[in-house]
């Protein structure tokens, strides 16, 4: 693997890490304190800089404080603030950047928002590029531009039903994308948006083809990018066992191979049980799952879950040499196994990709997350 960085955020506690490449061991190297929780990073495109979405807010809590705030990546992976942190409207889920890190792009679920901004020659953050106002729907999660760098992406999850409160539909937004503005192109509602939950997508590294990890429906889907953006032309299960759905079930990231010959998604779980006046994880999977991509047609087929040893796998990543993979397990739970109990902690799963792109458990490294969440883990390629 080329020269890479290894980090993970809990809460406001921004750890870098050593990766062993032999055994996937993990040792941390140093942290910094953020101004607020980490939500989501996202790396220059050609500089060393890592930029990261902050607030005090997370799922079900709006927060107060929320910014958006430039790291200098240093030569030994170190992270250090640059500049003042760019205080923002609301609660950031997703933040990208445009192909050539000219527009800084952000995403909020809280209402469902999304804002630009410039970015320096230098790399800092500048000024806000104003854009349309647009009706979003429920609970946007992810904001992502096109390799041509002409097209924005936006799924928004909408919600179940819940508490007497009908399904809000779920959406994926598409807008032209010109000089830091956006302009609405096409909304795609398969079923007028009920029971489609859209949370993620990736882009194949060199066909026109997008992969969508459908949260609410524990589900991949498949598009083909035209002038128009065309489906879903397959929606599949990520679930091992989908027959035996349990309560808090869900799919979290999707990030496909560099070589495009495959694409996983990561299948999250946190619910509990009682037993014996305890609370014990239900037993849902916890698992990455591997799809191979036909070359021909870009259909994806499951070919293995894989067990992360821990809980509610957020977010993953893969090294820029496709051999690497490690999943962020978010939360702690008590677990029954073998009829006793015992304290699954949060922490940060290693793998080897295999050359038939399954993956090899290498090693679970234990991070003590408190009554605070391991949010976002990534691999970010050093200069």
């Amino acid at each position: 693997m080329n020269a890479a960085f290894v980090y993970a955020a809990v809460g406001a506690h921004f750890s870098q890490y050593s990766l062993n490449m032999s055994d996937g061991s993990l040792t941390e190297r140093s942290a910094l304190t953020l101004p607020a929780g980490l939500q989501y990073a996202w790396r220059h495109a050609t500089k060393p800089i890592l930029y990261a979405a902050c607030s005090d807010g997370g799922p079900g809590n709006a927060g107060t404080q929320h910014f958006v705030c430039a790291l200098k990546i240093q030569s030994d992976g170190s992270l250090k603030l640059e500049g003042l942190p760019v205080p923002l409207h609301s609660r950031p889920v997703h933040i990208t950047s445009d192909r050539t890190s000219q527009h800084l792009l952000l995403a909020y679920n809280s209402p469902s928002a999304l804002s630009i901004h410039r970015i320096k020659r230098d790399g800092s953050i500048g000024e806000e590029a104003k854009q349309p106002a647009f009706d979003l729907g429920a609970c946007a999660h992810q904001i992502v531009v096109a390799l041509d760098n002409h097209r924005v992406v936006l799924p928004v999850r909408g919600n179940d039903p819940e508490h007497g409160t009908p399904e809000l539909p779920g959406a994926i937004e598409i807008f032209d994308f010109t000089d830091g503005t956006l302009t609405h192109r096409q909304k795609l509602t398969p079923n007028a948006g009920y029971e489609f939950g859209p949370r993620h997508v990736d882009f194949h590294p060199t066909k026109p083809w997008m992969y969508l990890a459908i949260e609410r429906q524990n589900q991949i889907a498949f598009f083909e990018l035209g002038k128009t953006v065309v489906g879903p032309l397959w929606r599949k299960t990520t679930l091992a066992h989908p027959e035996r759905l349990k309560p808090r079930q869900l799919v979290g990231a999707i990030h496909i191979h560099p070589n495009g010959k495959f694409v996983y998604v990561s299948n999250r779980a946190d619910g509990t049980i009682d037993h014996n006046g305890a609370k014990v994880f239900n037993g849902a999977e916890n698992t990455i799952s591997t799809f191979s991509i036909d070359a021909k047609t870009g259909e994806p087929t499951l070919i293995q879950t894989e067990d992360t040893r821990g809980m509610h796998v957020r977010t993953f990543s893969i090294d820029p040499s496709g051999t690497m993979l490690i999943a962020g397990c978010m939360l702690a739970r008590d677990a029954l196994i073998d009829g006793a109990i015992q304290h699954i902690p949060g922490g940060l799963s290693t793998f080897r990709i295999q050359e038939d792109g399954t993956l090899g458990f290498l090693q679970k490294y234990d991070v003590a997350v408190g009554s605070n969440r391991l949010f976002w883990v990534g691999i970010v390629a050093s200069t």
